[in-house]
């Protein structure tokens, strides 16, 4: 057995008349986020990096924006679909992840992920890490534009 990571990031701007949905988790707030699916930024950067671990490519390639079947998607249907492909070659062991947004506060809600993830991809709580930080104001993402989320999958291959 080998043990492989993989990176994913995922960024959309804040958008009017959308929910904001994080880690499948519905946030109360003015805003939501622009994209072709429910535009989930944890969930997407949690997708490729376990795309990643596995080397098969994007969510892109898995569920092109051009392709109208994935219009409005809920990101956990699609993180199912990816935990499926990624295990016919290896075991999800462990997913880090960190939202970077100015708002809203995301601290009362991060259990709540935790929990959605770990239930949709078979886990433990304990194997999923979800964590916020602001950017002290800087950039696009300090300019509250948007949300961005970096995450690292950790997989167990089957070699």
């Amino acid at each position: 057995m080998a043990i492989r990571t993989g990176i994913g990031l995922d960024a959309h701007r804040f958008a009017p008349d959308r929910r904001l949905v994080l880690g499948g988790v519905t946030i109360d707030f003015p805003r939501g986020l622009q994209g072709h699916s429910d535009a989930d930024v944890l969930t997407h950067a949690i997708m490729d990096a376990l795309l990643g671990a596995v080397a098969a490519g994007d969510i892109g390639c898995l569920f092109p924006d051009t392709d109208p079947a994935w219009k409005d998607a809920d990101s956990l249907d699609l993180l199912t679909r990816t935990a499926a492909v990624v295990r016919q070659r290896a075991a999800i062991v462990h997913i880090d992840a960190t939202i970077m947004a100015e708002e809203p506060r995301l601290r009362p809600h991060i259990g709540a992920m935790r929990r959605r993830l770990a239930d949709t991809l078979g886990l433990d709580a304990d194997d999923v890490s979800v964590k916020a930080t602001t950017l002290e104001k800087m950039g696009a993402l300090g300019r509250k534009e948007g949300m961005s989320a970096l995450a690292i999958a950790t997989v167990e291959t089957r070699e």
